[in-house]
Formats: C-alpha cells, sequence, structure tokens
C-alpha cells in the first residue's frame, strides 16, 4: 500500500495480524501474537499502530438478529426532491444517527442514498419510514427491498496478498 496516496504501508506481519482480528477481534494479545508467529509486544506495539492510523477503525461484536429479535432487513434507496450540498448532509446525518440504519452510502447514478436498516418487524420498519421519510419534505421517492433470506453477511475486508519482495 501506498503512503503517498495517504495509505499505510503494510508487511506481510500487519496483514497477518488484520486477517486474525477479522475473524475474531475478541483474541487477547497473547493468543494474536502466538498465531500471528510474533512476540506479543511486537504484537501490541503493531496493532497499536494499525488502530492509531485508523487502519483497524474499531473492534466489535457481531450479533444474531434472529436470536434478538431484529429480523427485517431492508435495502432501501431513497431519493431527494433537492440534491443541494446542505441537503444531502442534512439528510445524512439523520439517518446516519439512526439507531436502525445500519449503513448509509451516498450513490450515484440513481437514487441519492442507498440504506440498509435493520428492524424487528413490519411495524418497526413502518414507525422507520415515519422517522426519517415522512416527516422529510425533501424526501422525493422511496423504494424499500425486504430480505427473504440472507446468504450471506460477512464485514471483513478482502485484504492484499503480501508482496513477495
Amino acid at each position: 500500500m501506498n503512503e503517498d496516496a495517504g495509505y499505510l504501508k503494510l508487511d506481510a506481519t500487519d496483514l497477518r495480524l488484520l486477517e486474525l482480528l477479522q475473524n475474531d477481534a475478541s483474541l487477547s494479545n497473547q493468543a494474536l501474537a502466538e498465531r500471528a508467529h510474533v512476540s506479543p509486544a511486537t504484537c501490541l506495539r503493531r496493532v497499536a499502530r494499525l488502530t492509531v492510523a485508523g487502519v483497524i477503525e474499531r473492534r466489535v461484536a457481531l450479533l444474531s438478529v434472529e436470536k434478538l429479535g431484529a429480523g427485517l432487513t431492508a435495502v432501501v434507496e431513497i431519493t431527494l426532491d433537492r440534491q443541494g450540498a446542505e441537503l444531502l448532509a442534512a439528510f445524512e446525518a439523520r439517518v446516519a444517527s439512526d439507531a436502525s440504519v445500519q449503513q448509509c452510502y451516498r450513490v450515484s447514478p440513481g437514487p441519492d442514498f442507498v440504506l440498509v436498516v435493520q428492524v424487528a418487524d413490519m411495524p418497526g420498519y413502518h414507525a422507520l419510514v415515519q422517522r426519517l421519510f415522512t416527516t422529510d419534505a425533501n424526501v422525493r421517492n422511496v423504494k424499500a427491498y425486504f430480505s427473504v433470506h440472507r446468504a450471506k453477511f460477512d464485514p471483513r475486508i478482502a485484504l492484499p496478498l503480501p508482496s513477495q519482495a
């Protein structure tokens, strides 16, 4: 990765640590060091460097939507009536602050935004629509797609192979 372009230069050890953390962020420093084949001190220093540099944004637990009763996933396209920079930013801030919105993307061409939302059920979705879309006079069109089966959910990023220098 090119540091001149704003990317942190990652070596094979960094990539190994990132891959291990993507698979299980609950590993202790000792266990992570053992699996990465580095000393605990090196592991701690490398992970701290990756965190400070923003490569590791945060560590989270992935929860089961089915076991927690949040079983309705929708992908929602939003088209605004007016697309001024301040209007786009205001809409984005409002939806991004809502706990039911898991992902928010500005997209082009087509709709202005694509959201991934997670709610308990259809009444929960209707409440979200009222809260975020109906009350906004600038929302022109809402088109929702409801998931009937999740074939894959994986937040991991495919990492580059370490260079063979």
